[in-house]
């Protein structure tokens, strides 16, 4: 597991981000590992300055384009289900965003492939890596809803959207055995966190809870 080395002061401080891990464990996190993660990861740095007072709190932000930077314990237990349901070698990441999804997920598993489809987001993304030295991340411009089919099959796939049904292109992209974290539903409907994995030619879908994301959009943007 890669390890990051860097502090903020007041309201960035280490403190405050052990503060956020206590209430990740409040809130039934169990996974040591991504305590760790979430602990040791400078959220601060994925969002604008101006909100980074609140980089902290357990909730979504805004970065710009329409998109938000996904509530940290969403984050940690999106994550937590993926490394508890099986090997995560090789993971891939639909919806980069401002790439702390990526971030946390580069520090714990082999290989991370993260695709988006803001061209701008995904470049603040890229430099937010190199800062943190998480050379094990592949970056993708395009439709998410595409997967990346040529560096597949993977072990998991996060889809940081919600999409309106389950995402038969990205399934198939799955080995035998894999799996996939993804909110399906409508954008303003209700939506529902899912567990797929497949068996075979055959998924299994498992419901786990109510959430709310962003929609899962094709195309790409500039």
């Amino acid at each position: 597991m890669n390890s990051i080395k860097i502090h903020g002061i007041g309201m960035t401080s280490q403190r405050t981000r052990q503060r956020l891990v206590k209430r990740l464990m409040e809130e039934g996190i169990r996974n040591q590992t991504v305590l760790d993660v979430m602990a040791s990861t400078p959220r601060h740095l994925f969002i604008d300055e101006a909100l980074s007072h609140r980089a902290y709190e357990d909730t979504a932000l805004p970065i710009g384009k329409g998109q938000t930077i996904s509530q940290p314990y969403i984050v940690a237990r999106m994550t937590e289900i993926l490394l508890d349901s099986g090997p995560c070698n090789r993971v891939l990441e639909i919806g980069t965003g401002s790439g702390y999804q990526t971030a946390i997920l580069g520090q714990i598993v082999d290989k991370v492939f993260t695709i988006e489809r803001i061209s701008a987001l995904q470049e603040k993304a890229r430099k937010q890596m190199a800062v943190l030295r998480l050379l094990n991340i592949e970056y993708r411009y395009g439709d998410g809803g595409k997967g990346w089919a040529e560096k597949g099959p993977f072990d998991a796939i996060i889809v940081t959207a919600a999409a309106p049904v389950q995402p038969d292109v990205l399934m198939q992209q799955l080995v035998d055995g894999g799996r996939m974290i993804v909110p399906i539903g409508a954008a303003d409907g209700e939506q529902t966190l899912c567990l797929i994995q497949r068996v075979g030619d055959d998924f299994e879908t498992h419901k786990l809870e109510a959430v709310k994301f962003v929609p899962l959009l094709g195309g790409a943007l500039e």
